[in-house]
């Protein structure tokens, strides 16, 4: 059988507070015809990276409403995790050799997970590309039960996808009922489905990352990392991913530092288990890094986990997201809830988070970058103002009630 991702309880009335009692109202309402419901989530990894994160909150928010849901993840091999790397790539613009040898290892993979799916369910999600083509090997099987529901959810930009890439895939997502995107504008042309939504995800305003923690305690983790809360300082938080532009974060702040000697840059992030690219973006990043001991590259591999990097986003002067392809990006939600103005590259759904000049900026290069960057580090009062500003945006818009919602609603629509 495929792995089960064990999760820890939430409570859906814990969230009253933050999102208001009336959308826990709604979200209970929403849910009442569904109780009972079988859902199954399944993707590639249960650690590192955005998918995961939603689904640790996700999940066990629908047992919450009573809903039977789980969360599986396929199994991978090196080589597999390789080619759905560079299908990532391929679908979020790169160019890439889309070989006969690179489909056979997809599809056999994915044939091996389908033959280990196990019990029936009421609704399967299946995230992003890596096991999109389960339902090829299942249609019509004892799993695929006439009144089963499938639908895709697509994290990723393919705004201008490779054609060759998306063209393989493409008759495998027109199999589902439906499919969930992140922007409209993310959706290829060529395909053909009834069912297509939009959808954004949204932060977990309660999870250990988003949680409020106390300054000293903010303070003391900073100094335990080597970064000084009394100097200037900004950060970005992703995956060591080429679409992140880690290296170009390391140019931005080297003219940052021109004008602002004593600033210090962070960058941290964790190695997803189905991202064997990170590693090689990692040294990529240090080589860049040079030695400085301003510029703190750091990760998983240094225990940095989900309360460093809410300690460092909070002590940050200015968050980071310099993307120059980004699906959404929730460290940008995640920056904003903690009340910091971000600079994000305009790229994907870092737009739909990042009011130009009311939440931070929207940039579109190394100089744009540190330029406003320098803005908000000589404008402290501005800066806050800013990240104010975008914690009410990310209270009204991006936090998993309403995602929890949205859910709900296509759930509802989906019933035979």
């Amino acid at each position: 059988m495929l792995e089960r991702v064990p999760l820890l309880e939430k409570d859906l009335a814990d969230y009253a507070d933050v999102a208001g009692p009336e959308a826990v109202e709604r979200i209970c309402a929403l849910a009442e015809p569904l109780r009972g419901a079988r859902i199954l989530h399944l993707n590639a990894t249960a650690y590192g990276g955005g998918v995961a994160e939603l689904l640790a909150t996700h999940v066990p928010l629908l047992r919450s409403v009573g809903i039977e849901a789980e969360w599986q993840v396929i199994h991978g091999s090196d080589e597999f995790f390789t080619v759905t790397k560079a299908v990532h790539n391929a679908l979020q613009g790169a160019d890439v050799e889309w070989t006969s040898d690179m489909q056979r290892t997809y599809l056999e993979k994915v044939l091996d997970n389908a033959l280990l799916l196990e019990g029936t369910y009421d609704f399967i999600v299946v995230h992003d590309p890596q096991p999109v083509a389960l339902l090829t090997f299942l249609h019509d099987t004892a799993v695929d039960t006439p009144d089963m529901r499938w639908i895709w959810r697509c994290h990723i930009d393919l705004t201008d996808a490779n054609p060759e890439v998306w063209e393989f895939f493409r008759p495998h997502v027109e199999r589902y009922d439906a499919s969930v995107w992140t922007m409209p504008e993310f959706v290829p042309s060529s395909l053909e489905m009834e069912r297509v939504v939009q959808a954004p995800p949204c932060i977990d305003p309660l999870s250990v990352k988003n949680l409020d923690l106390p300054a000293p305690f903010v303070t003391e983790i900073c100094k335990q990392y080597g970064v000084d809360t009394r100097r200037p300082f900004v950060c970005q938080v992703s995956r060591f991913d080429p679409w992140k532009d880690p290296v170009g974060v390391i140019e931005a702040f080297r003219v940052i530092r021109e004008k602002v000697p004593d600033a210090q840059l962070v960058l941290a992030g964790s190695m997803a288990t189905d991202d064997p690219e990170g590693f090689r973006v990692w040294e990529q990043t240090e080589e860049a890094r040079a030695g400085d001991k301003d510029i703190h590259l750091l990760s998983n591999i240094q225990q940095v986990g989900n309360v460093q990097i809410n300690a460092f986003q909070r002590a940050a002067d200015v968050v980071l997201q310099k993307s120059i392809r980004e699906g959404f990006g929730l460290t940008v939600s995640e920056g904003l809830w903690k009340g910091r103005p971000v600079i994000g590259g305009r790229a994907g759904g870092i737009a739909l988070q990042v009011r130009d000049g009311l939440d931070g900026y929207l940039v579109d290069s190394v100089e744009e970058c540190a330029h406003r960057t320098i803005e908000l580090l000589e404008d402290p009062a501005t800066a806050d103002t800013m990240g104010a500003n975008g914690r009410e945006h990310v209270r009204k818009n991006f936090i998993s009630t309403r995602e929890l919602e949205d859910w709900l609603r296509l759930f509802t629509e989906l019933q035979p």
